[in-house]
């Protein structure tokens, strides 16, 4: 099997244009679907990147976007949706579980035979949260198709790197705000660096051996939400006391910031954070994996006024 060309959905956010350099640099041409293609305006200085205008929901539409390509990648997903229903809000539904389906689906009508997933660390169908539960039911779409299909699932833990809205949001609002409220400072993470989860959704197009499997992408450490905090505040030398809300606190604090246009934080988000976001060993790991360690990315960016820094920044900005 030879992958030459490659439909990326959800490739215009975070970790897709880390896959998109990658594709790039071996050559891959990439499609990379945009409801609005004037935001993504690094991706298409990429070489052999096409990205057209549409809407990946309509299935007739994404039945015609996957003829002609070799391989589907689907990083599609949301963090909050402004309905509450459980196990879990229509948004969820859509991005997280219809979507999946309609993929399947697609593939099957056009003989695309190798799709590449990403789900979540922990996803399951009764867990607690609505992002987690509709995550677990998507990922199970994708993995019943295997045999049909040559299907393969990642699922990370929290992701870091220049772009993210993880380390980069903590560093923000501590060199702003005098005081930190933090709720669920005890939740643990195992974070993973964007690039590592690129080279393994990339590295697995072209292995046999990871038809039918699904993978959990976690970094070397494990950490309390509370010390990457405290280490983010370290790194940008912040002076801004964090307090440790009790769960009541956290979730009133996270209601207020869900009404935002463009929220930090939700109840949902608390609800995931209940499941540690940790792996469960070797045997879940893809072969070979050697991820980098938060400590060797995270000054590069968050700490940006090293000389590595602004070239990282810079980089970025170029999509390279």
């Amino acid at each position: 099997m030879s992958i030459k060309k490659v439909l990326l959905l959800g490739g215009s956010g975070f970790v897709g244009t880390y896959i998109v350099n990658r594709l790039a640099q071996r050559g891959i041409e990439v499609t990379v679907p945009t409801r609005r293609r004037e935001r993504t305006k690094a991706l298409i200085m990429q070489p052999g990147v096409e990205m057209p205008e549409v809407n990946i929901h309509c299935q007739e539409t994404l039945n015609k976007l996957v003829q002609g390509h070799d391989a589907v990648i689907n990083l599609v997903g949301i963090l909050h949706s402004r309905d509450v229903k459980f196990p879990y809000s229509r948004d969820f539904a859509e991005a997280h579980v219809e979507l999946p389906k309609k993929i399947v689906a697609a593939c099957k009508a056009a003989g695309v035979r190798r799709l590449v997933h990403m789900s979540a660390l922990k996803a399951d169908p009764k867990a607690p949260s609505e992002y987690l539960a509709s995550k677990g039911d998507g990922e199970a779409i994708v993995l019943a198709a295997q045999g049909e299909l040559d299907a393969t699932v990642f699922r990370p833990s929290v992701i870091f790197g220049l772009g993210d809205s993880f380390l980069t949001m903590f560093a923000k609002v501590l060199k702003m705000a005098p005081v930190f409220p933090l709720g669920f400072g005890h939740a643990r993470f195992q974070p993973v660096w964007a690039a590592d989860v690129a080279d393994a959704f990339v590295d697995s197009l072209n292995d046999v051996s990871s038809f039918g499997k699904a993978y959990d992408l976690v970094g070397p450490t494990v950490y309390t939400l509370r010390e990457l905090v405290d280490y983010t505040a370290q790194l940008t030398r912040s002076n801004c006391r964090i307090i440790a809300l009790s769960e009541g606190w956290a979730y009133l604090q996270a209601g207020l910031m869900w009404l935002a246009p463009n929220p930090m934080m939700s109840p949902d988000n608390l609800r995931s954070m209940q499941v540690d976001s940790v792996g469960e060993g070797q045997a879940n790991l893809p072969a070979g994996w050697k991820p980098k360690a938060l400590e060797a990315i995270a000054p590069t960016y968050i700490a940006g006024k090293t000389p590595k820094g602004k070239l990282d920044s810079f980089r970025f900005r170029a999509g390279r």
